[in-house]
């Protein structure tokens, strides 16, 4: 930080609040968190009311068309607000900036827009607004540097529940994905640093800790230190008052019998897999570069299953691949019955710029539409009867927040992920308590608050 620069403005931020709006991924809520923290060490305070903030940021996703076009749209939404306070500065950043075609957009098409900065450049942010008030010029950082693994701060996104990064960008360069030129190549943090970090965050009492990377089981990989992520993840299961353990996300080409062993050995680890098979047909797959095959990722399942019987899966599924034909779709419903995925994150195929499946001929979008609904009817039914199998039993449940529909009722988690229902006290939030399971939907499982830890 500049602080000649913080000397002089320390009366500017006095009363000033802040917003950010986060596009996208579990990595860029956790970017949001560290924002959060360098613009109210700043001085800022932080506002839901984004029209009436004064310093607006929003935190962009570039993996699917959609977020594109809603960032646009309410940036642009921005204009007037723009001309008639002036003061107001406007921010934009994460993946979409890190990306020259879309960053040129927003500077060639969006003058309001005040600074603009990349992934990389977070911590840079504080001197990024200096800039900006001592120059009243647009500030543009999009720098390309390894960024530092030392554990910095940042505000969770409540008191018992953190992300850590483990690791950041993505080696595979998978045909239709753009992460790997938004989030850069492959980088793991050093395991002391974040062992520190879990550490810290277990002493200040969070009962929940999410690892997070683009691909986690890849984790070491061409680092100068000798820790694979079963490895890590043993280590940091081991750190005495940590009581859940999560992670995200494992690539099915790189999921081995260590780690499956290391989350058997620890009961702290919840018995939880999200493992994407974005398609069923092995051409599709090939046409993907995903590096495996249906029986491979299959295999990859049974072996979860056989030595954790309780584990729930989920996936990611995208329909609609350029060269996916109706047999490569019925494979995916194929899949999708042998597995019987407990949840499943689906997506029709977005062209992204720079990937390699950019340039292939698309799909007719009525068909991808009626392939979309099918799959859903493929799941749906699947979801009500993993959640069904709950019914009458037991299980450990942390709070997470009081029911937006209604305030008698707070909703959580169990270790296999379950969104849960109970009725219970708001004062519970943040607790882990026992809860004997009622009824269910194809999301959600309710039941009878039964016991507090």
């Amino acid at each position: 930080m500049n602080l000649k620069a913080l000397e002089k403005y320390k009366d500017y931020f006095k009363g000033k609040t802040y917003n950010v709006t986060t596009f996208g991924c579990q990595m860029n809520e956790h970017d949001s968190e560290r924002i959060s923290y360098l613009l109210e060490d700043l001085g800022y305070k932080h506002t839901d009311i984004r029209e009436e903030a004064d310093f607006i940021l929003f935190n962009t996703c570039l993996v699917r068309e959609n977020a594109e076009l809603k960032l646009v749209g309410q940036i642009s939404s921005l204009k007037k607000i723009k001309q008639a306070h002036p003061e107001k500065i406007i921010a934009v950043s994460g993946c979409m900036m890190q990306t020259s075609t879309a960053r040129e957009m927003i500077e060639k098409n969006h003058k309001e827009v005040d600074i603009i900065f990349g992934t990389k450049n977070i911590n840079s942010l504080q001197n990024l607004i200096f800039k900006y008030l001592e120059t009243g010029e647009r500030v543009v950082d999009v720098s390309t540097d390894l960024v530092k693994d030392d554990f910095v701060k940042y505000n969770s996104k409540n008191n018992f529940q953190a992300y850590v990064n483990i690791m950041r960008g993505c080696d595979n360069f998978c045909s239709y994905c753009i992460v790997p030129q938004a989030r850069g190549r492959e980088e793991s943090r050093r395991p002391s640093n974040i062992i520190e970090e879990v550490e810290y965050l277990v002493a200040n009492g969070y009962k929940e800790i999410t690892l997070l990377g683009q691909n986690v089981n890849s984790y070491g990989n061409k680092s100068d230190f000798n820790v694979t992520f079963p490895q890590l993840l043993d280590k940091i299961a081991s750190i005495d008052g940590l009581e859940r353990l999560r992670f995200t996300t494992s690539h099915p080409k790189d999921l081995s019998k260590d780690l499956i062993k290391v989350m058997k050995n620890h009961d702290n680890i919840c018995k939880y897999f999200h493992l994407p098979l974005q398609s069923g047909s092995d051409k599709v797959l090939k046409d993907m570069n995903r590096r495996y095959t249906q029986k491979d990722y299959i295999e990859k399942v049974k072996m979860l299953r056989e030595e954790i019987p309780e584990i729930a899966i989920s996936t990611d599924i995208i329909v609609g691949f350029p060269t996916e034909t109706e047999e490569d779709f019925l494979e995916t419903l194929n899949v999708c019955r042998k597995v019987g995925f407990d949840y499943a994150f689906t997506f029709i195929y977005s062209p992204r710029p720079k990937t390699k499946a950019y340039k292939l001929a698309t799909i007719d979008k009525d068909i991808v539409q009626d392939r979309f609904q099918r799959l859903l009817d493929e799941l749906y039914p699947t979801f009500y009867e993993k959640n069904k199998a709950y019914i009458g039993t037991r299980h450990k449940v942390l709070l997470e927040s009081v029911s937006k529909n209604d305030p008698d009722v707070l909703t959580g988690r169990t270790d296999t992920n379950k969104l849960v229902h109970v009725k219970a006290s708001k004062s519970l939030v943040g607790k882990i308590v026992e809860v004997d399971i009622k009824e269910n939907t194809s999301f959600t499982i309710t039941g009878d608050l039964v016991k507090i830890y």
